[in-house]
């Protein structure tokens, strides 16, 4: 199979998510053709001289595993960890992918997106995303100590709650138009994104969307999952106990 996961925000503080994460690479991503991670794996990422880190340690070898049994894994950046670089891939074993990346699954044209670029009403965060993105200031940061970036990243992401709280689902969301223009630039009608924290399966004028899950096990119920394709074409979406939606 295919697999394809995203927004799990990966960090110390939250071990049942680790434990979520590593047992759903050992009993479904290991015996996969390949796994595409679609953007906000890690909670942040503040550049890769950050993998000696022990808990970023874990994370890198659990992948490595999985890439050194044969398995082909792709990455598509998100919005909390476009810092992940090729001295990280490497590691890991897998491939760094544009933005926006269309693949052909068992004879079906899918592109594959993080989904933030597309959230287009939400203006303040895409004026954000223009300079986060932009090479400089990336360069910029990361000339900073890793404390102080740290530091600054604790001060963003308060920021990010606090005009999240301020925010209507509507604003959050990706655009009917924004969505559109992606399936006209890549020719395709079969979608599969995350970053809203909406799953949901859109099929609007002959296009299917395929919106992957944040991952909350803590939670009760415990919420999460992601997206297989299998050799027949059939695309499922799976819950965090593997159970088909």
């Amino acid at each position: 199979m295919i697999l394809f996961v995203s927004d799990l925000h990966l960090q110390p503080a939250r071990p049942v998510l680790t434990e979520a994460f590593l047992r759903f690479l050992d009993e479904y991503a290991l015996g996969a053709k390949q796994l595409y991670l679609l953007g906000d794996i890690f909670e942040y990422w503040l550049g890769d001289d950050a993998m000696s880190e022990p808990f970023n340690q874990q994370i890198l070898s659990a992948l490595r595993r999985v890439s050194d049994a044969g398995v082909q894994l792709f990455w598509i950046a998100g919005n909390r960890d476009f810092l992940v670089g090729e001295q990280f891939a490497a590691a890991a074993g897998m491939t760094l992918l544009p933005e926006t990346w269309v693949i052909d699954a068992y004879g079906q044209r899918i592109v594959l997106l993080h989904g933030d670029a597309q959230c287009t009403k939400d203006v303040k965060y895409m004026a954000f995303r223009a300079q986060a993105r932009n090479p400089a200031w990336q360069q910029q940061l990361l000339s900073l100590p890793l404390e102080q970036r740290k530091q600054i990243a604790a001060g963003m992401r308060e920021q990010s709650k606090a005009g999240h709280a301020e925010k209507s689902y509507e604003i959050m969301d990706v655009t009917p138009e924004a969505i559109a223009d992606v399936f006209k630039e890549t020719g395709t009608s079969i979608m599969i994104h995350g970053h809203t924290h909406r799953p949901a399966l859109h099929e609007v004028d002959g296009t299917r969307r395929y919106v992957l899950p944040d991952w909350e096990p803590e939670s009760s119920p415990p919420r999460g999952g992601w997206i297989s394709i299998g050799e027949d074409g059939a695309i499922v979406r799976h819950a965090l106990d593997g159970t088909m939606l």
